[in-house]
């Protein structure tokens, strides 16, 4: 990813994080252009800026055959992270952080009624989405299905399903993992086409959890199991 400039919203106080800013946009011989706030506020669909913007090239998404590629070059068995129809941008910023810190191999979303890698995503990521390949299907059943084909087992997340996430007993192998929507959780097509569905064990009876903490917590326990 390389920067192409930038902006500065007037007035933004001077301090050691903007001094630092500075330091590297000289070494870079990036440009730098001072705006007013409320051009900042425009350019940056009112995002929490602090003063400060990039503009940088579009996302360049990955193939989803790049993930398992990836894992097969690193000779770990695949662990890919799914997402069927998220479409708050911060959940899959979340998603891609967790699956980074938890040695995933990639994070897939279809095209089509989902949140894609915006400067909102990227910025939940906490620039883990520079460290780790996001990918995009046509149809994401049918990526499953082919996932399946490769070798892959399927196990999506629902608060119904029939294995507890301590007892995922396909952890140590080639996984994908599958997080359903905010709202509606696993379409019906996804959840056919899921080997297993795995439920987190809760103390209370919420009825679910955020996608982005879901993911995390699935990830972190799937760790910890191919750790063992």
């Amino acid at each position: 990813m390389l920067a192409r400039t930038v902006y500065v919203a007037e007035g933004t106080e001077r301090d050691d994080r903007l001094r630092e800013v500075f330091r590297l946009t000289s070494e870079q011989r990036l440009p730098i252009t001072e705006v007013t706030r409320g051009e900042l506020d425009r350019m940056t669909s009112r995002a929490v800026h602090q003063g400060v913007a990039m503009r940088v090239p579009a996302y360049e998404y990955a193939h989803p055959d790049d993930l398992t590629a990836a894992a097969a070059d690193a000779d770990e068995p695949a662990l890919i992270v799914a997402l069927d129809s998220v479409t708050d941008p911060r959940n899959l910023g979340a998603v891609v952080r967790s699956a980074a810190g938890f040695g995933a191999h990639g994070v897939v979303v279809p095209e089509r009624r989902a949140a894609g890698m915006t400067a909102s995503a990227w910025k939940s990521s906490a620039g883990a989405a520079a460290r780790i390949p996001v990918a995009r299907a046509t149809n994401l059943t049918r990526q499953l299905k082919a996932y399946a084909e490769s070798g892959l087992m399927i196990a999506g997340l629902a608060a119904d399903g029939e294995v507890s996430l301590p007892e995922l007993d396909l952890a140590d192998g080639p996984l994908v993992l599958v997080v359903g929507s905010e709202g509606k959780g696993l379409s019906r097509l996804v959840a056919e086409t899921c080997d297993v569905r795995v439920a987190i064990p809760m103390a209370t009876e919420l009825e679910s959890l955020n996608a982005g903490v879901a993911a995390g917590i699935a990830l972190y326990e799937i760790s910890r199991l191919r750790a063992l």
